[in-house]
């Protein structure tokens, strides 16, 4: 398939390689015009509007106008044209925290900011995690999360672990949230269309001596409430902010609350 099929000298694919900019990207092919960044923004227009299940080397062929065997020139294989897009779609990392302002505040934005990019392209879920982050875009984002901890007192440990904790809070909120859109529920905890409210349901199913707290929670009127996602998701973040807090005090010996950076 050409040299751009082979691993590079880095150890990772040459696609990959293009993407950051190391390794000349084919200079001739069988479709003038046809580069990394068409093929990886057709791709994701695909699988924006159809899902990642529409994503293929055909497809994207297609919609470009060109040969499926010419995509790959520049990409190998379906794996990295995955790997590819999602830096894609997180091209746009958060702004560097100002001088002034705290590391939950920045750490704050930085979780929200990745929920959006989450939110907008669901897709990205539907990917594997088959590794570390090795694509530049991604790197961004994870070096501007590594400088909210500037200051903190953490290790370099301690700060990539704080890192791997929020993306794991951030992925499984928007799985949450896609499970709870895919099943038609916006409001109700959740509820089906054409269902009654999810408390409705379970206050006919629910002996109190049985479950006597899940009865105390559907009697509370919880149950029914509209779901309010934001909502949810910050008292979680607030949560997993409030223990780094902790671990940030111990580092720095002092009680926590302090957010000064």
């Amino acid at each position: 398939m050409g040299e751009e099929a082979d691993e590079g000298g880095t150890g990772v694919p040459a696609s990959i390689e293009a993407a950051w900019g190391v390794r000349e990207r084919p200079g001739k092919g069988p479709r003038p015009g046809l580069s990394l960044g068409r093929i990886v923004g057709a791709a994701v227009r695909v699988a924006d509007a159809d899902g990642l299940a529409a994503v293929s080397m055909t497809r994207v062929a297609t919609d470009l106008g060109a040969s499926t065997m010419s995509l790959y020139r520049y990409v190998a294989a379906k794996d990295e044209l995955l790997d590819l897009m999602i830096d894609a779609v997180f091209a746009t990392p958060p702004e560097d925290p100002a001088p002034d302002e705290g590391w939950r505040s920045a750490l704050s934005r930085w979780t929200w900011e990745h929920l959006a990019v989450l939110r907008r392209h669901p897709w990205v879920l539907r990917v594997p995690v088959t590794g570390p982050p090795i694509t530049p875009n991604q790197i961004a984002w994870l070096e501007h999360g590594l400088r909210s901890l500037r200051g903190t007192g953490l290790t370099e440990s301690e700060k990539l672990s704080v890192i791997v904790l929020l993306s794991g809070f951030v992925r499984n909120a928007a799985a949450q949230e896609t499970v709870m859109t895919d099943a038609g529920g916006t409001s109700g905890a959740g509820a089906r269309k054409g269902r009654p409210p999810y408390g409705q349901v379970l206050a006919k199913l629910v002996d109190p001596q049985r479950f006597p707290e899940v009865s105390k929670l559907i009697q509370s009127g919880v149950t029914d409430e509209p779901d309010d996602l934001d909502a949810d998701f910050a008292f979680g973040l607030d949560r997993v902010l409030d223990g780094i807090d902790t671990l940030v005090g111990a580092r720095r010996g002092r009680s926590t609350g302090d957010d000064r950076g």
